[in-house]
Parts: structure tokens; sequence; C-alpha cells
């Protein structure tokens, strides 16, 4: 690259290397920082900014910088780029810190930083440190705790969100019937709560006030149970190699051994290794499995296995032969299962509240029928007697029995048959419903709650039922959450 310097100027009075590495054009004139030949101002791009610190967070990494010392021409700095290596994910800002998101949880970060004016982008600053974006999760607990389902080392009820020890290491939690599941991200399974029928996996049938760690083992993927009286003492839990495992109540089959036989510890349900979610009733359950289809065994009254009649099994049957489904969710008498191309179905249903959202009060069904025509939906949480589901929109519907309020339509009472929107608002992400009561969570992390509060489980610092969704606190990072018998937990990113 060549310069060429307007008469009279000392050569050594400007040095082009210290300006930049921009496409210079036209002669400098130093004192006037203008184009001798009235070809209008030089462009410059700003130099390297000098990096700072990275911090790590859930899938995202905030990067400090500090401006460059030569701001190019004009001197005016519009704007910062922040790169990641590996993947070379950007975000842009105005000044420090940048926030960078999309960023993939335990993979290892570094950073540059380009500098833009009005002339153009400047090179890249050094690389940042190294951090690795992580999910920390803190578990919440609150609503009765009478046989210490809560987790926290009493059998006091709460009426507002209380931390559960100090972990921020939890990734799956599960409300059960008056006991509560949960797993950490290294994958050790822990639990706490009644334990009469061996439904903690603990090897005994003794209550525990505080989490306490299932086995040794740090496999374990999924966990779920029952959560609805008379018979719901029941858990299971899936482990990273696709096989299904259940123990406590099982005098009707329902965990699937092919027996009726209690178990204190977790026992294999068959060999295979394609298990994917389950969601059980007060004693039957229904799974999905890798390859889309659709399981279930236990009592088979009201027709909530789906395999077209009422009979009792106590081994996983398949429920016709279609291989679309996504997940289920299931309530005391009926489920509630999404296909995968966004189509929601239901099987079993009482004959007098509407759970199974078919649009008839006396329906009742013993295999799968479509609820709608919509092909929209996302989530769908089964209370006891009400449903609660997400579209694809972010808006979200309710059904079934409203008796306690329970569908947040700002009414008590009679029951509703088929879906209806709850409000107007498009940034519903989570949901989970329990007994006649339910809560959700926004897309700004913010946590609503609705129903029967009888043992403060809404979580609103009383004990008043509400008929339309409440705001739980203030806090804007709930990540999840479930809803048992009259109980609610909920992780919040930390």
């Amino acid at each position: 690259m060549s310069f060429r310097y307007a008469a009279g100027i000392n050569k050594p009075g400007f040095d082009p290397l210290a300006a930049g590495s921009g496409q210079y054009k036209g002669i400098w004139n130093v004192s006037s920082q203008a184009n001798a030949q009235g070809a209008g101002t030089w462009p410059v791009v700003p130099g390297a900014p000098t990096i700072g610190t990275a911090t790590a967070g859930n899938t995202q990494a905030s990067v400090t910088f500090t401006a460059p010392t030569f701001a190019g021409y004009p001197a005016t700095i519009t704007g910062y780029i922040v790169t990641s290596s590996p993947g070379s994910i950007t975000a842009s800002g105005a000044s420090s810190p940048v926030v960078v998101t999309g960023l993939t949880n335990d993979t290892p970060y570094t950073f540059t930083v380009k500098a833009s004016n009005a002339s153009g982008t400047g090179s890249s600053s050094a690389a940042s440190n190294s951090v690795t974006p992580t999910l920390s999760l803190a578990l919440y607990a609150w609503g009765s705790s009478y046989y210490g389902q809560l987790g926290l080392s009493n059998t006091t009820d709460y009426s507002s969100p209380k931390q559960v020890g100090a972990l921020t290491t939890w990734l799956l939690g599960f409300g059960a019937n008056y006991h509560t599941l949960a797993t950490t991200k290294a994958g050790a399974m822990y639990a706490w709560g009644r334990n009469n029928n061996g439904q903690l996996g603990l090897n005994n049938t003794t209550n525990y006030s505080s989490p306490k760690q299932i086995g040794g083992l740090t496999t374990w993927a999924f966990v779920g149970g029952s959560k609805e009286q008379p018979y719901s003492n029941t858990s299971f839990g899936i482990k990273t190699d696709g096989t299904l495992w259940g123990w406590g109540r099982n005098e009707f089959g329902q965990l699937g051994l092919n027996n009726r036989t209690y178990y204190s510890s977790p026992k294999q349900v068959g060999s295979l290794t394609t298990w994917l979610q389950t969601s059980s009733s007060y004693a039957s359950t229904l799974a999905v499995k890798t390859d889309g289809t659709l399981w279930s065994w236990g009592i088979g009254n009201d027709g909530i296995l789906g395999l077209g009649n009422v009979t009792w099994y106590s081994s996983p049957k398949q429920v016709g032969s279609l291989t679309n489904w996504a997940l289920v969710s299931a309530g005391t008498k009926f489920a509630i299962a999404l296909k995968n191309d966004g189509t929601l179905w239901s099987v079993g249903g009482s004959k007098s509240d509407g759970a199974n959202g078919l649009n008839s009060g006396a329906s009742q069904t013993s295999s799968p029928q479509q609820i709608g025509a919509l092909t929209t939906w996302a989530k769908v949480s089964a209370g006891n007697n009400h449903t609660v589901a997400i579209k694809t929109n972010g808006t979200i519907w309710s059904w079934g029995g409203n008796f306690r309020g329970q569908l947040g339509y700002g009414v008590v009472g009679d029951y509703y048959s088929s879906p209806k929107q709850i409000g107007a608002l498009t940034t519903w992400s989570k949901v989970g419903s329990g007994h006649y009561f339910g809560g959700a969570i926004k897309t700004d992390g913010t946590l609503w709650a609705w129903g029967y509060n009888a043992d403060g489980q809404l979580g609103l610092g009383n004990i008043t039922n509400y008929s339309s969704p409440k705001q739980v606190g203030s806090l804007t990072n709930w990540y999840d959450i479930s809803s048992g018998n009259r109980h609610m937990i909920g992780m919040v990113a930390v």
C-alpha cells in the first residue's frame, strides 16, 4: 500500500500505520483531517478493542471489553460485535458487556470483539478466557408438607416458595402424591416425603422430610409417577440407556412388572431400552417409547388404558399401532396424549366432568379420540379432573372440572368439555397441573398459579383460592414446574 501526503506536510508528522488498517484514499491533511483533493474525509475503521473477562450462564455468556484506543474516522464507534469460538455465534451491542446467547451448555468457548464505526468494522481483539455455559438450577417447593414432601426437613406447610437445600445442580423434578422425586444434572435420583408403600425407592417404608438419594447410580434421565388418590403411591424412572424402572404400590399391576407385588426399590420393567416418558393416574400408567409408540398398563377402568376395553393389565400393552406419539399426561380417570403432528388426543374420562375434552360430559372412550382438529398443540398437563395445554402460538387453554377455579377462566363452578382459552396472552411456555390447581411459566420467566389453595400450594403467600392466574412472587428466572397432589415444586435458574 502506498501513501501520498499533502504539500507542505512533513512526512514524519503522520504515521499511517498507527491510524488503523482501512482503505486509504486521496491525500491526508493532518491539520484538518480532510482530503486535500476535496473528495471528503478519509474513512478509517477502529482499532481492536481490549478484551476483558467472559462469564458464562445457561446457554449464554457475558463478555466485557474496553474501547479501542483509536476509534477510526469518523471517530465515533457505533457498536461492537462479539464472536464465539467454536460456532462463530455472534451478538452485538453498543457498549460493554455484550451477552452472547444460543450457546451449547457444557461446551467451552472463547470470544473476540470487533468495533465498528461509519467506515466499517475493525480488527478483532485477542481471545477471551475460556468459559463453559451450564444450566444451574435451584429447587423450590411449597404447599402441603404433612409427610415432609417439600423436602425442607420439617412437616410445615408453606404458602410461598422455599428453597430445598443449597444445591444448584438439580435438573428434573416431579411432584407426586405426597412425595417428591428429583434428579441432578449428574444423573443421581433423590426422593422424599411419604413412603408407606416404598414409593421413595429407598428400600424401606420410612418417611423422609429431606432429599435422600436412591441408590448410588448416576444414570437417571427421567423421573415420574402418580399423584392422584387413592392408589397412587407409585414412582418411575428411565435411565440413560432407555430402560424403565418402577417401584412402590402395585396391587393392580400399575408398576408393569407382571405381578402385583409392592417394591421399595427400583425394579426394571421388562428388558426394553427404548422408553422415553411415562405418566401415571391413580392406578394406571401410560408411556411413550422413542419409536413413537404408546403403551399402557394397570387398571383399565373408564377405558383409560386406551386398549379398547376396561381390562386390567400388569405388563405394558401397546395402544394401537401408531408411531407418532410425542408425550402423554394422565389424570385420575383419563389421559391426554400429544402427537408429533401437533394434534391432541384423549382416552378414558369421567362421565360428568368433561375432562377428556371431547365436547360431551357424558362421553367416555376406551381408545384414543382426537380433541378437535387443530394441529398447533405444544404442551399438555392433566390434573385430577382437568387439563391445561399450551399451543405453539403461546396461548394457554383448559377444560374439565372447575369447581375450585382450576380452569383459570376467572369463574368457579360447572365444567367445560372442550378447550377454552385462558385470557388472551401469547407468552406461555410451560405448564403443570395438580389436584384442582395448576401453574404455568411465561416466556419472561415469571411463574403463575390458580385454583385450589387450601394448603398454600399456589405459592401466593396465603390459602385463598383463585380462579384466574396470579403471579407467584417476582422472580423472572423460573425454569420448570411440577404440581403434585397438594404441593408444587419448581426449578429456578441461578
